[in-house]
């Protein structure tokens, strides 16, 4: 072999090392681009290993919460009552006459006690450092903003018609989506075997849910409270008064006379009637109750569940479910 093609072959051996040497030089680079971008897309969201903070994303809002959320202060009787159901304990709670509310005093026992649903207590709040204050969609906009300077507070919903989404909300924040999941799909399928079975016998039936407060009897519109349960999981009709009505509204002995239900439920708790204690007792004593349907056909149910229950949450849906189903298929 000449020297010539020695020199031949070493050129060819030389662009070859180069062109792979480009190669992996690239790819490299390329390389690099993919892991920059995601970093940076993990910073930017919040999510990376070494995140300090996170963004939740609720009811089309969104929240910056640290990257591990451990206290949560239940600011609101609606998140306590998710906290009860999911089997979250709460560092901080509610109180009511100076207590947690007895129908969750078991699973929310030991919280600290931070006020109540008027007014909850800065100092108590502040005391507890809280990750995360789960307040109320009804507070005040001074009440939100003296919370929001202690941690962010999200403004828990006390929509009836958002309770999957407040589920959700806490099972993501808690490591317990799955379990929140399967309330929300047990309900479901619960109540589409009841409406199957009981709804079409509603159609031609009255029924009304009554809260008593203040020495009022009050009536909600179908989305709000525990109407929803009545009217879209069960199928029931909605009347005309509920149509009406757009906000908790009082309605008179006549009215209810005049629509005539064929059955009631009635809930009444005397720390919501500190000034007509006997509000009840006079609602069912008074002739002109006496005289509709559902009082004739002893189709009452007084407090099928805890009266204090706010209706508008996964707690309240399900025992709610639960009761109706019974009541109105006796």
């Amino acid at each position: 072999m000449t020297k010539k093609k020695y020199g031949l072959i070493g050129a060819s051996t030389l662009l070859a090392l180069s062109l792979a040497a480009c190669g992996e030089q690239e790819e490299d680079a390329a390389t690099t681009s993919v892991k920059t971008e995601e970093t940076a897309g993990a910073e930017k969201s919040g999510q990376g290993e070494d995140a300090t903070e996170q963004t939740i994303t609720y009811l089309g809002e969104d929240y910056v919460l640290p990257a591990e959320v451990n206290n949560i202060v239940a600011a609101s009787l609606e998140s306590m009552e998710d906290a009860a159901i999911l089997g979250v304990k709460p560092a901080g709670v509610l109180a009511i006459a100076d207590a947690i509310p007895t129908y969750l005093a078991t699973d929310l026992d030991g919280a600290a006690l931070v006020g109540d649903k008027f007014a909850p207590n800065n100092e108590a709040i502040l005391a507890l450092d809280p990750d995360v204050i789960l307040g109320s969609s009804k507070f005040t906009e001074d009440v939100s903003e003296q919370l929001n300077k202690i941690e962010t507070m999200i403004p828990y919903s006390h929509i009836s018609t958002n309770w999957k989404e407040n589920l959700q909300l806490l099972g993501q924040l808690t490591g317990k989506e799955s379990e929140a999941d399967t309330i929300i799909a047990d309900y479901d399928t619960k109540a589409a075997e009841a409406k199957e079975k009981i709804g079409e016998s509603l159609k031609d039936k009255t029924i009304l849910v009554l809260r008593i407060r203040a020495g009022s009897v009050c009536v909600y519109p179908a989305d709000v409270y525990l109407n929803p349960v009545i009217y879209e999981d069960l199928g029931a009709t909605v009347p005309e008064i509920i149509t009406q009505t757009k906000a908790q509204a009082e309605l008179s002995l006549e009215a209810l006379a005049d629509i005539n239900p064929d059955y009631v439920f009635v809930q009444f708790d005397k720390s919501e009637n500190t000034d007509n204690l006997t509000a009840l007792d006079d609602l069912l004593d008074n002739p002109i109750f006496k005289n509709i349907e559902a009082v004739k056909n002893d189709q009452v149910f007084v407090n099928a569940i805890d009266p204090l229950a706010q209706g508008g949450t996964a707690w309240s849906k399900v025992k709610f479910l639960d009761a109706a189903i019974e009541n109105l298929l006796n």
